[in-house]
C-alpha cells in the first residue's frame, strides 16, 4: 500500500458533530482538506454557518455543509443522520465529537474551595446535562452511525474522549471524569460488538487543548498554567496537532484497529 493510498479519504462520507469549533472543526477541516465530504452537526447555528463559509473560502466549497442539531434529542439526531446518508449516499465515518464543559472543580486552581464545584452544591440539572451530551450523546451517535453502517458493509466511528477518564481533576467540574470514564467503556464495547460488521471503533483521549469548551477559563492566568503544568512539554496543544491521528482513524492505515484509545496529551497524563 502506498503511502497515499495509506491515508486516502477522498470521496468519503463524513459527520463530525460539535464540529463548529476547537477539535471537532480541526476534524473537519483535514477530512475536508484531503477531499472527504462533511456534514457538521452542532447546535450552535451562528458557529455552523461560520464554519462553513470559512471552509468553502478556503477553496472546498461544496464538500462542507451542516444541519443545526443537539445530540441529546434522540430523534432530532437519527433524523440528520438520515438526511447525510439521503445527501451524500452513506455514512463511512463518524466522528462522536460533541461535549460540553462541566462547570468548576471543588477545587480552584489556586487550591480554595471553589463554592459551585461542591458535590453537595453543584447544580443537578449541570449533572444531568453532562452526562445528556458527553455520554448518552456518544451513544446515540454511535447508534446511529451503525444503524447506517450495518447497511454499506462498514465503515470508522472515532470517539473523542479525555484523558479526564483515567486521571482525576479537583479543577474540573465532578461530572466531566464519570462521563468519559463511560465513554472510554462504550468504545470498547461497541468495538466487541461492531467489528463483525466491519465497523471499527476507537477513540481519541486529548489532554489539555485550546477550544471553547475551556476557552473561557483560559483567559484566566491561574487556569490556564494549571493546565500548562499538567503537561510534560509545559503548554497546552493547539487543534491543529490533532489533525494527523484524526486522519491515521479514519483512513485505510488503521485497518487493523478497533476498540483503541489514543491519548495526545503531551505525557500529561504520566502526572497521574
Amino acid at each position: 500500500m502506498s503511502l497515499e493510498t495509506m491515508f486516502n479519504v477522498a470521496g468519503k462520507s463524513v459527520i463530525v458533530t460539535g464540529g463548529a469549533s476547537g477539535i471537532g472543526r480541526a476534524y473537519v477541516e483535514i477530512m475536508v482538506e484531503c477531499g472527504a465530504y462533511v456534514c457538521i452537526l452542532d447546535c450552535d447555528q451562528d458557529g455552523l454557518g461560520q464554519t462553513v463559509a470559512q471552509i468553502g473560502a478556503e477553496g472546498w466549497p461544496g464538500r462542507v455543509w451542516s444541519i443545526a442539531v443537539d445530540v441529546s434529542d434522540r430523534r432530532a439526531l437519527a433524523n440528520a443522520f438520515d438526511a447525510v446518508a439521503r445527501k451524500q449516499g452513506r455514512i463511512d465515518a463518524v466522528f462522536a465529537n460533541a461535549g460540553l464543559d462541566a462547570g468548576p472543580g471543588f477545587l480552584t486552581p489556586e487550591g480554595e474551595r471553589h463554592p459551585l464545584g461542591q458535590i453537595d452544591s453543584m447544580p443537578e440539572d449541570q449533572w444531568d446535562r453532562v452526562l445528556d451530551v458527553n455520554l448518552t450523546g456518544v451513544f446515540s451517535t454511535i447508534r446511529n452511525a451503525a444503524r447506517h453502517m450495518k447497511m454499506t458493509g462498514g465503515g470508522r466511528i472515532i470517539v473523542t474522549s479525555s484523558v479526564a477518564a483515567r486521571v482525576n481533576e479537583s479543577f474540573v467540574g465532578t461530572a466531566y471524569m464519570p462521563a468519559k470514564a463511560g465513554v472510554d467503556h462504550l468504545v470498547r464495547n461497541a468495538a466487541m460488538e461492531l467489528a463483525a460488521y466491519g465497523i471499527l471503533v476507537n477513540c481519541i483521549s486529548p489532554g489539555p487543548f485550546i477550544t471553547n469548551i475551556a476557552g473561557g477559563r483560559l483567559k484566566n492566568a491561574a487556569d490556564r498554567a494549571a493546565f500548562e503544568a499538567q503537561s510534560l512539554l509545559g503548554r497546552i496543544a493547539d487543534p491543529e496537532e490533532i489533525k494527523g491521528l484524526a486522519l491515521y482513524l479514519a483512513s485505510p492505515a488503521s485497518s487493523y484497529v478497533t476498540g483503541a484509545q489514543m491519548t495526545i496529551d503531551g505525557g500529561s497524563s504520566l502526572r497521574g
